[in-house]
């Protein structure tokens, strides 16, 4: 993108004199050389799903990562669906998160618990955002913080769901905080190590169930429609993780 928009610095009466350019992806909509692969946009995301049979779904994040929970969960698109019931908590502020681990977590927490009682929402997508946050940091300390604030309010966020006789699926779309690095040479970005799954029945009964050892990001949604006993999409190539 950059490279294009400079083009009055381009040495025109150079060779070769013609030149053919293609992107891989579209980096601007605007540009009128042609793209490799357009962008598509997905179909029966999991929102939309839910919202086709009439389902309600709670997003609900604070502001460092509310956008995960709406815009990219719906495929990128700037849309909300019937059904949909956004919340969303702001973050601290603080110019680096190693100086606040815990974030927003015991106030998404908080919010969670009271729509579960109030609005009982037939799902909920929720995230919390500190691993991934304070991991940028590389403050091993602060790392291991945040981690341990999250501990505990997953630990609320869990009773309150299995008391209201709901599923629970804990994972995350990568890792971070899983590798600090070194006091010398702090690691800062994600990475590609393979993320847990955690899945917990209403009833507490974890033995009750049982999910495929590997899988993929893909695999989510449609364990959560067979969870909730709604037929997955064609669209849908990911298989359900349970056995």
């Amino acid at each position: 993108r950059d490279v294009y928009k400079r083009q009055p610095e381009w040495a025109f009466d150079t060779s070769p004199p013609e030149l053919r350019l293609v992107t891989m992806t579209e980096y601007d909509e605007t540009f009128p050389f042609p793209v490799a692969f357009p962008p598509q946009e997905p179909q029966d995301t999991l929102g939309e799903t839910l919202s086709a049979v009439g389902k309600t779904q709670l997003r609900l994040a604070e502001s460092e990562k509310y956008a995960h929970v709406t815009y990219f969960l719906n495929g990128g698109r700037e849309v909300e669906f019937d059904g949909e019931i956004r919340r969303i908590i702001e973050s601290p502020d603080v110019p680096t998160y190693d100086q606040k681990p815990e974030m927003s977590a015991e106030d998404v927490t908080d919010t969670a618990i009271e729509l579960i009682d109030s609005d009982d929402p037939d799902a909920m997508v929720l995230n919390y955002a500190n691993p991934d946050m304070v991991g940028h940091t590389g403050d091993f300390d602060a790392a291991i913080a945040a981690v341990e604030a999250v501990d505990e309010q997953l630990g609320r966020l869990v009773e309150a769901v299995q008391t209201a006789g709901g599923h629970v699926l804990i994972t995350a779309d990568h890792g971070n905080a899983d590798d600090m690095g070194t006091a010398e040479t702090p690691h800062t970005a994600h990475t590609t190590n393979p993320v847990p799954l955690v899945s917990l029945t209403p009833d507490g009964d974890d033995g009750a169930r049982t999910v495929r050892s590997f899988g993929s990001l893909c695999d989510i949604a449609p364990t959560m429609l067979e969870l909730m006993e709604i037929e997955q999409p064609e669209a849908m190539t990911g298989e359900s993780l349970l056995e």
